[in-house]
């Protein structure tokens, strides 16, 4: 309960942070990034989360997007800052910003991010239960920023797709990947993610991602995916 509360408290923050942004305006100490999202087809995004994470105090600084695809955030002059893109439950490094410590100078920065979000993401910390659909108590914080992610993209529509290796009877794998799909579904779900934006669907084995021939590659087969339907 206590990381749902986290992220629950982290997104309303952002939002608030956003409603306030034309009120924003840069200081002697505080520089103002103006802040905005585009895809590959250059229409504004919204609900998209990015990072600014201070390379001396790596204190993190995040806005996320509204209506008009933007934002803006004050953040201290004379600094280094990562700037971090949320792809899914990923922070993706996108650009560096560097804003000097110019005395008598109030600093202004348009921060125009251009990104194209991945079709195809791998969840790499979903785990079962050894030939079952019982999700495990530690795949929680990885589908619960999947949670925060989807919830914020308001027009998002995601297929789960469940896959296995090659190990047993096919027909047995293909339910077992359709069943570990539907529970993954079914647990977004319980967290509030429309059920409409939401499909699951098992491939069995019949999209390895790696050849059948090692423990290692069978346990990459044996994976999570999330796939974009809808943007």
């Amino acid at each position: 309960m206590k990381k749902i509360i986290f992220f629950t408290f982290l997104f309303t923050l952002c939002h608030f942070t956003s409603a306030m942004a034309q009120q924003l305006k840069p200081t002697e100490t505080l520089a103002l990034f103006k802040v905005s999202v585009i895809n590959e087809n250059k229409v504004p995004q919204v609900g998209d989360q990015v990072t600014f994470v201070s390379t001396k105090t790596k204190k993190v600084y995040q806005g996320i997007t509204k209506d008009s695809g933007t934002f803006e955030i004050l953040v201290p002059k004379g600094d280094k800052y990562v700037v971090k893109y949320k792809n899914f439950t990923e922070d993706a490094d996108y650009t560096e910003i560097e804003v000097p410590n110019v005395k008598g100078e109030k600093l202004s920065f348009n921060v125009a991010i251009q990104f194209e979000m991945t079709q195809n993401f791998t969840l790499e910390n979903v785990y079962f239960n050894s030939g079952k659909s019982t999700l495990r108590e530690e795949s929680s914080k990885e589908l619960d920023k999947l949670v925060d992610f989807v919830s914020g993209k308001k027009t998002l529509v995601i297929e789960i797709a469940g896959h296995t290796d090659n190990t047993g009877n096919p027909a047995a794998n293909l339910k077992l990947s359709q069943d570990r799909a539907n529970a993954v579904r079914e647990y977004l779900i319980s967290k509030g993610v429309p059920a409409d934006r939401v499909k699951a669907k098992g491939y069995g084995d019949t999209q390895p991602r790696a050849a059948n021939d090692s423990d290692l590659n069978r346990q990459r087969n044996r994976r999570t995916e999330v796939r974009v339907i809808k943007q």
